[in-house]
């Protein structure tokens, strides 16, 4: 946006984040108070085998009390009134077991040995005890709070697309999960990545099992994923600047090595030329099944539905795991992307190209100026490393490590650009060869303890990444305008390469940067119905390439749960702050301007409810982002840190299994992000950030024995006009998508039909890209 930047900033908050460093450290060292006649509690959790079962939760429902069992599978819970009490045993990747126990004082009750059976579910995850009660509803994770928190006991919202949704509206592209929560709009990048925008705000990067992930030239694939996780909000306390944006943050759950021999494969087909084959084995690789594999490979292709667009990408992402003894785990997985596609058109417009509406464009919607020789190549591998080790019986370790490298050694942008409603100038620019290396480093200490009778469920982070990015590009004006309507002659690589041959045109940079955080957080249980979180994030930003410059922030998160009803009910509020880093700044009169970090500041209430035993899963809130202190930069073109931005909104989502077979999926956002104070544009609505949306999707499967394993399912998206340009004089149009599936599923094999954009509406996305008109997909899976 032209002399404006919409981004946060905060004043100074280190009085704020010292008051909750204070506090914090109040909750952990408050002496405790023993019980007089109290009972304890004694036993053993094994695996199905009879091997002792580490770090399994033991704990009395709907009481603060509880214990992880140590390293031979042993617990203890003392200090116990005398009474009737429901002992709950679970563990990761376990079902969950309920013994109803009867103490009196003074007694030791010594409970036999507890066997857990595996469910084959991943093993950082809660366990899903039944998964045809509200198939889609759950919402247990330990990545958004970075610790094992229940969602009725989480203040912050989040919405969760799992791989069970992903089958059965047969998604092939990291877009089509995303159009499923609420608030929620996804669009392409011209460099081959995804965005959404989230709250108002778009949302570049993402996590990967809750770890940094530095991936913008190379794509994603959905074939590996378990998952995918939207945390909404400026999410800075948790996960940096390097993951959030102030609309939230995006997190990728990965499949993993679980203890049984089992797989799939499965082939796709369908328009424009689609064609997909993937494989997902999964093996223990010995006899004590200590050592697993796992391995996701996607081979997929498909044109566009423009004369201009197509594209070839394969992944493979093997997995291994390593149960070492019963303290220490250790996984390993790679992920390998290669991909040759075309880049999606990118449309630019000067002062006198007001066309009021995409529509107006004097463009048919399947031509193109660009011939399909024009495609650029990518290629990216990276590693990842996860150790956990298990300090005590209250405490565990997590190491994360990663390190990725992309590579283009081509890479061809077309641009339309427009100079008045006739006249257009279409060129190309290569970037390449680009090289970009990312490496992560996160340590996390999760632990749970008493201070008298309050329960602490507490984080103590810290974060490292480094990164670096080389690049070569070719840039050049010397093509020729045209006059729209006429013929033309479509611009090829021959023709590209010619015009970038000049050395002229060719320019170099390069980008490093650094950044350390540390955060703690601490999840307080006063009652089993009261509940808040106390979290603060330092962070230390360090440029290293061209003028090198270190920028500190704070970042403060706090969260009240009360639930009136307990287990199904939760009032929620949440202060949350996000930040963006900023470079410092030349001035007119020769004086370098140096801008403190950006801050959001967001202020969230609402209603969190799972009831029926989740058959109905249903969130409610209202949240108002707050930037006071944007940069701007005034006519003198003097650069000065006061400009005002305000992001509020209404956002409601339902997940529900009301009768068995029927599943429902639906929800609404509102939002108005306006720029409040600025030197231009003062009044208007950011670019690219819709005011209404709502995604819903219906499903049901025949519960009659006879036809058993039909189904059918019908959804779609609305999505409201948003402004292409920060004059908020043209407008990208509202559209609203129709799909609908069929399938017919059986224990090994599953057959289903997809149509997409039954009306064949004319739409783009928020960043003006063409999107594909109707078109189906048909799949294939058979399970072993």
């Amino acid at each position: 946006m032209k002399n404006y930047m919409y981004n946060p900033i905060a004043r100074d908050q280190k009085s704020l984040a010292t008051y909750l460093f204070i506090l914090l450290s109040f909750s952990c060292f408050s002496t405790t108070q023993a019980q007089q006649n109290t009972a304890s509690i004694q036993g053993k959790v094994l695996t199905e085998k009879g091997l002792p079962l580490p770090f399994a939760n033991v704990h009395l429902k709907d009481k603060n009390k509880g214990a992880l069992t140590g390293e031979k599978g042993h617990f203890s819970i003392e200090q116990v009134s005398a009474g009737k009490y429901l002992l709950v045993i679970s563990h990761l990747g376990y079902t969950t077991k309920e013994i109803q126990i009867k103490l009196e004082n003074g007694q030791a009750l010594s409970v036999p040995a507890v066997r857990l059976l595996e469910n084959g579910s991943d093993l950082n995850e809660f366990t899903v005890t039944d998964k045809r009660i509200n198939p889609y509803g759950n919402k247990k994770t330990v990545y958004v709070a970075r610790m094992p928190l229940k969602n009725l006991e989480n203040p912050q919202v989040f919405s969760i697309v799992n791989k069970e949704l992903m089958e059965e509206q047969i998604m092939t592209d990291i877009k089509e999960p995303l159009r499923s929560a609420p608030g929620v709009v996804p669009a392409d990048y011209i460099t081959g990545m995804f965005s959404i925008v989230s709250r108002g705000f778009r949302v570049w990067s993402y996590a990967r099992n809750g770890l940094a992930t530095s991936v913008w030239r190379s794509g994603t694939e959905i074939a590996n994923l378990e998952r995918i996780e939207l945390i909404k909000g400026p999410s800075g306390t948790l996960f940096g600047s390097n993951v959030s944006s102030f609309g939230g943050a995006i997190n990728l759950v990965t499949k993993k090595p679980h203890s049984e021999f089992d797989g799939q494969l499965g082939y796709g087909l369908g328009s424009f030329g689609l064609s997909r084959f993937n494989v997902d084995v999964n093996s223990p690789l010995n006899k004590e099944k200590t050592l697993l594999f796992r391995l996701n490979a996607v081979h997929h292709q498909q044109n566009s539905f423009n004369e201009f667009g197509r594209g070839k990408r394969l992944a493979v992402a093997p997995s291994l795991s390593y149960q070492v003894n019963d303290r220490l785990s250790i996984l390993f997985d790679l992920e390998y992307m290669k991909s040759l596609s075309t880049r999606l058109p990118m449309t630019l417009l000067e002062s006198g190209a007001d066309f009021g509406s995409f529509k107006d464009i004097p463009m048919e919607f399947e031509k193109s100026f660009f011939l399909n020789d024009l495609q650029s190549d990518s290629e990216a591998i990276k590693y990842f490393t996860r150790i956990q080790y298990q300090l005590g019986d209250n405490w565990t370790s997590t190491t994360d490590i990663s390190h990725i490298n992309e590579y283009n050694e081509n890479g061809y942008q077309p641009y339309h650009q427009w100079i008045d409603k006739t006249t257009v100038l279409p060129y190309v620019v290569n970037f390449g060869p680009r090289e970009r290396t990312s490496a992560n480093f996160q340590q996390n200490f999760n632990g749970t303890f008493y201070t008298g009778q309050f329960h602490h469920n507490m984080l103590v982070g810290l974060s490292y990444e480094y990164l670096h990015e080389s690049t070569i590009s070719r840039r050049s004006f010397s093509f020729d305008t045209l006059a729209m309507p006429q013929s033309y002659r479509h611009i090829g690589k021959t023709k590209v390469d010619q015009v970038l041959a000049d050395p002229s045109v060719v320019t170099s940079g390069l980008l490093g940067q650094n950044s350390l955080g540390a955060y703690i957080s601490d999840v307080i249980k006063w009652t089993d119905r009261l509940s808040t979180m106390l979290s603060v994030r330092w962070d230390r930003f360090e440029r290293t390439e061209g003028s090198p410059f270190t920028q500190t922030a704070f970042s403060p998160k706090l969260g009240l749960i009360y639930q009136p009803v307990k287990d199904q009910v939760s009032l929620f509020v949440n202060y949350m702050n996000g930040f963006q880093n900023q470079a410092p700044r030349d001035q007119p009169d020769g004086s370098i301007f140096i801008p403190n970090p950006v801050f959001a500041n967001q202020m969230e209430g609402g209603v969190k409810t799972e009831l029926m035993g989740n058959k109905l899963n249903a969130t409610i809130s209202y949240y108002h982002i707050s930037i006071d202190n944007a940069i701007r930069m005034g006519d003198d073109q003097f650069t000065f840190q006061d400009g005002k931005q305000v992001s509020k909104g209404v956002e409601v989502e339902l997940i529900a299994n009301p009768i068995p077979g029927l599943n429902i999926v639906t929800g609404y956002g509102f939002n108005e992000n306006k720029i409040v104070r600025a030197e231009s544009f003062e009044g208007n609505l950011v670019q690219g950030a819709p005011q209404h949306m709502i995604n819903y999707w219906v499903s049901y499967r025949m519960p009659i024995k006879s036809i058993k394993g039909i189904g059918l399912g019908v959804g779609g998206n609305q999505v409201s006009e948003t402004y292409y340009n920060a004059s908020n004089t043209m407008v990208i149009p509202s559209y609203h998508l129709l799909n609908a599936t069929a399938f017919y599923e059986k224990d090994q094999w599953r057959l289903g039909l997809k149509l997409n954009n039954i009306t064949n509406e004319r739409y783009w996305d928020i960043s003006g890209n063409h999107q594909f008109t109707r078109n189906f997909v048909t799949n294939f899976l058979f399970r072993f």
